[in-house]
């Protein structure tokens, strides 16, 4: 969901792909904390998030293997991808077991990655998990709460159109990742196409034409759901307004196509969840991230 912000680096480090995004806004570049109390979240409205989360990973994913209260995704074109490759517990689950039962499942890959959706197996899923040596940080769901933007200003572009800014941004965000980490972090937007009905690249450019901002935006009609992720602005591009364009056209196109749930993610503990706050998002629930190297 993969989950994820700011950036919720990837591969041998990464808290999300899905869920916690891979952003950098313009303020900066940018966990085991309770999210700060919000308004009140309507559970029918959560629910669905939670449906949105847990069928774009199987949509996106190459593969599955379910087990009673969750699933595995798994996709070895990506292998050194934690969003690509990992667990995610959607419900009810022996909680005792989860350890052992990611072992068995994640036992070819070089870390172990497990995402519960916030709810009754979340404490019950902490203890055995943090035993076993995993680190915990909790990831927000973040809803859009304010006004639709009346200006946009981001265009629609295709992968081969980011693969520079995104190479850059990964080798900034992980000096000493090797050549391979990054082919993967960064091919894997291919593998997105696949998570919902529509799937849409976003980028803010320069003067001169130059991809300064992008992200991604989810769009389910029919549930009425979307979500942005992957929002991440250039080194040579930060504080110059361009990812509050590629997020206000987001919200554009999510409005126009029906959708009224409009989410993102953001690490609970990281300056990005405030710089969204401002813009109009609040947290309606968490994903809890356990990883193991």
């Amino acid at each position: 969901m993969s989950p994820t912000s700011g950036p919720a680096a990837d591969s041998t480090v990464e808290p999300s792909a899905h869920l916690a995004a891979d952003s950098a806004v313009d303020a900066a570049a940018a966990p085991v904390a309770h999210p700060a109390a919000g308004p009140a979240a309507d559970p029918a409205e959560l629910r669905r998030i939670h449906g949105f989360v847990s069928a774009f990973t199987r949509r996106q994913a190459a593969r599955t293997v379910d087990f009673p209260g969750g699933f595995a995704a798994l996709d070895d074109a990506y292998a050194l991808s934690h969003g690509n490759n990992h667990v995610l517990v959607d419900g009810p689950t022996d909680a005792e077991a989860l350890p052992g039962r990611v072992d068995a499942l994640l036992g070819h890959l070089p870390h172990r990655t497990v995402y519960v959706l916030a709810g009754a197996a979340a404490p019950a899923c902490a203890d055995p998990l943090t035993r076993a040596g995993y680190e915990h940080a909790t990831v927000l769901l973040m809803r859009h709460t304010g006004p639709v933007p009346e200006l946009g200003g981001a265009r629609e572009v295709d992968l081969p159109a980011l693969r520079g800014p995104v190479t850059e941004s990964w080798r900034r965000f992980l000096p000493t990742a090797g050549d391979e980490v990054i082919r993967d972090l960064v091919e894997r937007r291919a593998a997105r196409l696949r998570g919902a009905a529509d799937v849409r690249f976003l980028a803010s450019h320069d003067e001169w034409g130059e991809v300064a901002s992008w992200g991604d935006l989810y769009l389910d009609p029919a549930s009425g759901v979307a979500q942005v992720e992957d929002l991440v602005t250039a080194a040579s591009h930060l504080r110059q307004g361009h990812a509050g364009v590629v997020l206000d056209t987001a919200l554009r196109i999510a409005a126009g196509a029906g959708c009224a749930t409009v989410f993102l993610t953001a690490l609970a503990d990281d300056w990005p969840r405030h710089w969204y706050e401002r813009r109009g998002f609040v947290p309606v629930g968490s994903v809890h991230c356990f990883e193991r190297a």
